[in-house]
């Protein structure tokens, strides 16, 4: 990286954070579903839900580990029932998104939480992907999709959702894993994954944000993965660090969800410089964004408001979100070369 980057002024640094073009490589669209449009499907949908308003529900987020959230998010999801909602979920996050700079995304979905409700897997992805196909000409934001098996279920049923998602490959790009990490390591889901790596598929996985570093070892070396989501308890191992620095294997963090959900007991406490100082090509994301507190700018501004990186920080970060992503490599030097030119306006 030859980029130099002159130091920013603090009362600065929230407008370069801002206004820097960035990728986002970990958020679950399923968790972008803010209260309010939650009941506004609600009511089309004529579903139920156990809160009597937004302000109870919204109050509800205090979350003290990953499955806490995940009992709620899972209820959030069930009012998502036609095609049209989930392009109008899609479609309220691309639009954020896009306030945010952010130029490029892809984005994780949950098909297991809707098929087993009895939506149809066409409803699923034709939804997302024609938001995904909208994006580019509404928002200017280039946005894939990204299928995540929940790993608290059996690696069978994740067989059985790919099947069912093969009609529809042309419309997804990748294959991860999410869902409680505890108890459910990779390795568990070692046979799906080879076949969608025979498949072409590109692969990620959830590892070490509740779980150990063992994890991170299994997703890189059983299930092969390209990127680690989260990987944040890497740093409890220096020879994992050694490794995923040697091999420039990208980790997607999200700290505002880090926060939220207790893996750190403050913003100052992060692990993300340590992540930078050691050469990982760490990212910034968001997660679920309507739960945890923050979409891309907010988790860039408070963790560096926290933490006290500064410039050189932000545009690594930045730089390594389009390094990271699926993008090939001649889009990869056209945001980057946007990136620089944010910089550059900045000296």
């Amino acid at each position: 990286m030859t980029f130099a980057v002159k130091p920013v002024a603090a009362d600065r640094l929230p407008v370069l954070l801002a206004g820097m073009p960035k990728a986002e490589l970990h958020m679950h669209i399923e968790g972008s579903l803010e209260p309010e449009l939650i009941f506004a499907l609600a009511r089309r949908n004529r579903v139920a839900i156990p809160y009597a308003s937004v302000e109870e529900l919204r109050s509800a987020y205090a979350f003290t580990n990953l499955q806490s959230f995940l009992d709620i998010y899972y209820a959030g999801a069930s009012v998502l029932i036609t095609e049209q909602d989930f392009y109008d979920m899609a479609q309220a996050y691309l639009r954020k998104a896009a306030a945010d700079n952010v130029v490029h995304t892809e984005m994780f979905f949950d098909p297991q939480t809707h098929t087993a409700r009895g939506v149809s897997m066409e409803t699923v992805v034709n939804g997302l992907h024609r938001a995904c196909v909208d994006a580019q000409a509404e928002f200017g934001v280039s946005a894939s999709l990204i299928l995540c098996f929940l790993r608290h279920l059996s690696e069978e049923d994740a067989f059985e959702t790919l099947e069912q998602a093969l009609p529809y490959r042309d419309k997804f790009i990748g294959i991860g894993l999410d869902s409680g990490e505890v108890g459910n390591p990779p390795e568990k889901f070692a046979r799906v994954f080879a076949r969608c790596r025979e498949l072409g598929f590109h692969l990620v996985a959830h590892a070490g944000e509740e779980g150990p570093p063992e994890y991170v070892w299994t997703a890189l070396d059983v299930l092969k993965v390209e990127r680690v989501d989260h990987g944040v308890r890497s740093s409890r191992d220096a020879s994992l660090m050694q490794r995923l620095a040697k091999d420039r294997v990208p980790l997607t963090v999200c700290p505002l969800s880090n926060l939220k959900l207790c893996v750190f007991p403050d913003l100052a406490s992060h692990n993300i410089r340590e992540l930078l100082d050691a050469g990982l090509v760490a990212t910034v994301n968001s997660d679920d964004p309507a739960y945890f507190g923050g979409y891309m700018n907010e988790n860039f501004m408070q963790t560096f408001a926290a933490t006290g990186l500064g410039a050189q920080h932000a545009y690594t970060l930045a730089r390594n979100s389009f390094e990271a992503s699926f993008i090939d490599a001649s889009a990869k030097a056209r945001y980057v070369d946007r990136l620089n030119e944010s910089f550059e306006r900045f000296r």
